[in-house]
């Protein structure tokens, strides 16, 4: 099994995608201690690391875990998107931006097959271009890269307008061994079911009572309909664990109660719940700017707030379309892409983070396959 080291891993979307497509997660590196240990729930089997990926160096990284330069088949990553996000401030400054260069320096130090990072549209800005020609530069020599991926996630099956930009190397041994050239398409197939948020929401209880705020209290049962488990969508929802990944205790009370966790609930004012019930679907709500959902639409991206050195805010979260509430983690997890049995942190708080700062776990499938079908069935056909 081809093998992939996760690099500002969080908890896991990007990890969980590359594990479906077929390889095998070798390390995980994230320096949120919350997030790392919540991925290493998720990934047990996988090494887990807190380096600050601005100061480790390729040589460090590899000998951590017994390997060589040119030993490892993918770097993959989503390098902090806060200085490019058209939410945020858009700094040219922020400091979290060079980390998207880091991710190049470690590739080219490393020498995987392949690298994939992602980001969001922002970086993709005129004003960045300086840094990301400085990212490629580091890789130009020994790489072939691909033109950027613009992938919205609503586009390959999942239930958000999510929009992310992957940026995609083949190693030019790999890339330009055979007398014609790898072709790669990365675009959703035209079959592919659009999942809109009343189908994504299925199964999952409505009604949620505000003082549900303890992790024992968000186990609830999820009701799936038969004629929807074997949709691709419910697929993914429901099973499709892969090899050594998934918390066990999760897994098996879902397999064998179908409970889940995260239906968390959240205390509103009762002026609060009205305002909520009376707001059309698809509007914001003009006094919290929560959007309130469309059954029949799309969610659109969800938000992470900040983490506790930038003031710890809470993001704005959507509005349940069927009840006065904003949603709960495992319904936001569901619109994000993430199946069921998957763990998050047992807040609030901190669920929303991980789930609002993840990449898309049925977007990086897809990537992520294409590469594995193409790159690993050359290698082997060649070896």
């Amino acid at each position: 099994m081809p093998v992939v080291i996760d690099l500002f891993a969080g908890v896991g979307g990007l990890s969980l995608g590359a594990a479906r497509a077929g390889f095998g997660v070798q390390a995980a590196i994230e320096i949120d201690p919350i997030a790392l240990a919540t991925h290493a729930l998720n990934f047990p089997k996988t090494t887990h690391l807190s380096d600050d990926i601005s100061t480790l160096t390729g040589s460090e990284l590899l000998t951590k875990l017994g390997m060589r330069v040119g030993e490892l088949d993918g770097l993959i990553g989503g390098p902090p998107c806060q200085g490019f996000s058209s939410i945020g401030q858009r700094r040219f400054d922020d400091a979290r931006n060079s980390l998207f260069y880091h991710f190049f320096r470690l590739a080219s130090e490393t020498q995987p097959r392949f690298f994939v990072a992602e980001n969001v549209p922002g970086i993709m800005q005129e004003k960045y271009a300086s840094l990301r020609q400085e990212a490629f530069d580091c890789v130009a020599n020994d790489y072939v890269i691909l033109d950027p991926i613009r992938a919205v996630a609503s586009e390959y099956g999942a239930p958000t307008t999510r929009t992310r930009y992957f940026f995609i190397g083949i190693a030019k041994s790999v890339f330009l061994r055979e007398s014609e050239r790898i072709q790669f398409d990365f675009a959703p197939a035209e079959s592919i079911e659009k999942i809109t948020v009343r189908k994504a929401l299925h199964g999952l209880p409505v009604r949620i009572l505000p003082d549900w705020i303890e992790d024992v209290q968000g186990w609830r049962k999820v009701n799936i309909s038969p004629e929807l488990k074997n949709t691709p969508f419910f697929e993914r929802v429901v099973g499709r664990v892969p090899v050594n990944v998934g918390h066990k205790e999760s897994i098996d009370k879902y397999q064998k109660d179908r409970l889940a966790s995260g239906c968390l609930g959240t205390r509103h004012g009762s002026e609060v719940v009205l305002r909520y019930n009376q707001l059309e679907r698809g509007k914001i709500d003009p006094i919290s700017r929560s959007p309130k959902l469309d059954p029949n639409g799309f969610c659109p991206t969800l938000r992470a707030g900040t983490g506790k050195d930038r003031g710890s805010y809470q993001a704005v979260r959507p509005i349940h379309y069927l009840a006065g509430r904003v949603i709960t983690p495992r319904e936001a997890a569901r619109l994000q892409g993430f199946p069921d049995w998957f763990r998050f942190h047992e807040t609030k708080w901190h669920s929303f983070r991980q789930i609002g700062n993840s990449v898309c776990p049925i977007v990086a499938e897809s990537i992520l396959t294409e590469i594995y079908q193409k790159v690993f069935a050359q290698v082997e056909a060649a070896d």
